[in-house]
């Protein structure tokens, strides 16, 4: 049998009328096995700054055959429902993010850059994370447009390109088309701030390896103990590059943790995740910025319940 369904704000929504059964597995839900990368090793002397306007071939095996759409130009998704007031994910001071400079390798290939179709056909970035080989995690308001002040434009959106590991011109595993998403009532009916986080449900498995974060809900103390690790794709930098900084988680409440890790705009959606004793774990969605901290959406109980109802095989 499944977990229980949450109920209230976190009751689950979906843009579909019919899904497939949910998994009885775990509620500690740990990630995939991969020892390869190290947030350690991604210094100064890492940084790659240019990038060639190159679209290479498929670089690992088992990628899938998918064209790099053009992204040129585009906003974040969180435009879309905040228009004029978009809540922007914040650089505190000198800016201390480092660029990934192998995507290719876990956890890094976990997090996929977004180009996201609305329902009026305008288009948007936005960044996800695998929780398993078929569903990924983000932001509400990046599978659920509120809010908006243009006609036809608020609902579900109409399709997802999802490109995991994705380096600039560099799709290493190709990409997917999603057209199935899940949020939750706070969100789709109400546009709760606390409520912001959704998942994408792709048609298949990548063929390749790509693997999936865990996550885990965590305690006060033990989050106030912690450093908060973010990578995503900014649209302030070369398009389509992975960036990664950290900072101790600096408080929290019950829906929400806040922090002063340096993000943008167009890593709303992404992980935010602790490192335990060697092992990841993600314990928020990022999803807005302000004046003294950049937040996301708490893994509470009833949304890692929702993250295991989500999971498809």
């Amino acid at each position: 049998m499944p977990y229980p369904t949450p109920a209230g704000y976190h009751a689950p929504v979906t843009n579909l009328k019919f899904s497939e059964a949910v998994a009885d597995v775990p509620i500690v839900s740990p990630g995939s096995v991969g020892t390869e990368g190290n947030e350690q090793e991604i210094g100064d002397g890492a940084v790659v700054e240019n990038i060639p306007r190159v679209i290479p071939e498929m670089a690992l095996a088992g990628a899938v055959d998918f064209r790099l759409p053009d992204m040129e130009g585009l906003a974040d998704i969180g435009v879309a429902s905040f228009g004029s007031k978009p809540i922007i994910e914040t650089v505190f001071g000198k800016d201390e993010r480092v660029r990934i400079p192998d995507t290719s390798k876990y956890p890094w290939r976990v997090t996929a850059s977004l180009l996201i179709t609305a329902i009026d056909d305008s288009q948007w970035l936005g960044t996800a994370w695998f929780i398993n080989p078929r569903t990924l995690i983000t932001a509400g308001h990046c599978v659920c447009i509120k809010n908006s002040d243009v006609p036809g434009r608020n609902g579900f959106v109409k399709k997802i390109q999802v490109m995991p590991g994705r380096d600039g011109d560099k799709i290493p595993y190709g990409g997917m088309t999603a057209e199935e998403f899940w949020s939750v009532k706070g969100w789709v009916e109400n546009g709760m701030e606390n409520y912001d986080y959704g998942a994408i449900i792709l048609p298949a498995a990548f063929p390749a390896d790509i693997g999936y974060m865990g996550y885990k809900v965590l305690g006060d103390a033990a989050l106030l103990n912690s450093v908060a690790n973010i990578a995503g794709y900014p649209g302030d930098k070369p398009r389509g590059t992975a960036w990664y900084d950290n900072r101790a988680i600096a408080s929290v409440n019950s829906d929400k943790i806040y922090y002063q890790a340096d993000t943008y705009s167009g890593q709303s959606g992404t992980v935010v995740y602790t490192i335990e004793n060697g092992v990841r774990w993600a314990v928020a969605v990022h999803a807005y910025g302000g004046t003294t901290s950049n937040s996301g959406t708490r893994i509470s109980s009833p949304v890692a319940i929702n993250f295991e109802n989500w999971k498809r095989n």
